[in-house]
């Protein structure tokens, strides 16, 4: 049985994963990093304590790679996996009748597919280091309420919350804790490009017009960290994701125009 704990990130070579990477490593946790971008694992792993860490070649929609990954990560890792963090992702905004078939594709199949293949494989890892351990999905805010100009992005999202819902009730007598994060604005790479195929304007760009906040990366890593030990199902990461999860729940209306409004200025029309 291994002495330290060990959580496998996807997503680890940047963003949230790299913070979530860096703030495990501070508290002893050894981390591997499953990303497909092999440049930025191994700058992620150059803010980690050299012997601590693990990069593993990972698209996530690749089930016979989660395999590889997983095993090879466990070896490293001293035969036990305490944390899987679903984390992996891509935002892609628009119009629904602009988006085109393949961000259709690739947001459904990274945002969703690569989540549920990865709980699938991961599964066995959990119940084995179980009762403590844990599969960690990133969901979004948009996961509160149906975003207009980023409908599938936001469909993804109330899947990936649904699926943590329903394998926390299945897996909860396993001693496996299944568990959500729900962030709002996060100033990563995810918003450097374009909104969309049509578009030059930066995600980034149209948050700021819609004159939202941004939360650092590093409050994302302690709520994961705080996540991964609490009793609480999803955490809201965030002043916009609580105000949103207030409204869901209390003034649906003046969320639904707030959706407006946001899906205004992402088209470019306010």
């Amino acid at each position: 049985m291994a002495t330290r704990k060990s959580i496998f990130i996807t997503g680890g070579g940047s963003g949230i994963g790299r913070a979530v990477a860096v703030h495990f490593a501070g508290k002893g946790w050894f981390v591997g990093l499953g990303d497909i971008n092999g440049a930025g694992m191994a700058e992620t792993g150059a803010l980690l304590p050299p012997g601590q860490w693990s990069a593993h070649k990972l698209d996530v929609r690749d089930r016979a790679a989660w395999e590889t990954a997983l095993a090879d990560f466990a070896k490293v890792a001293g035969g036990q996996i305490d944390v899987v963090h679903n984390n992996a992702g891509v935002g892609v905004g628009g119009q629904f009748v602009d988006w085109t078939p393949q961000e259709v594709d690739l947001t459904i199949d990274v945002n969703f597919k690569g989540v549920v293949i990865g709980a699938q494989v991961a599964y066995p890892y959990l119940k084995a280091s179980a009762p403590g351990s844990c599969l960690l999905n990133t969901a979004s805010a948009s996961a509160l309420y149906g975003t207009g100009g980023l409908a599938i992005y936001s469909a993804t999202k109330f899947a990936v919350r649904a699926l943590t819902e329903a394998l926390d009730t299945e897996w909860g007598d396993e001693g496996i804790r299944v568990r959500s994060l729900m962030p709002s604005f996060i100033d990563t790479p995810l918003l450097a490009g374009p909104a969309s195929a049509n578009t030059n304007v930066s995600k980034r760009d149209r948050v700021i017009e819609a004159g939202m906040e941004f939360t650092p990366v590093e409050t994302v890593a302690q709520c994961a960290w705080d996540a991964v030990h609490g009793a609480r199902l999803h955490t809201l990461v965030g002043k916009t994701a609580k105000q949103m999860a207030f409204a869901a729940k209390w003034t649906p209306g003046y969320l639904r125009k707030r959706a407006k409004r946001l899906m205004e200025v992402r088209a470019g029309e306010g």
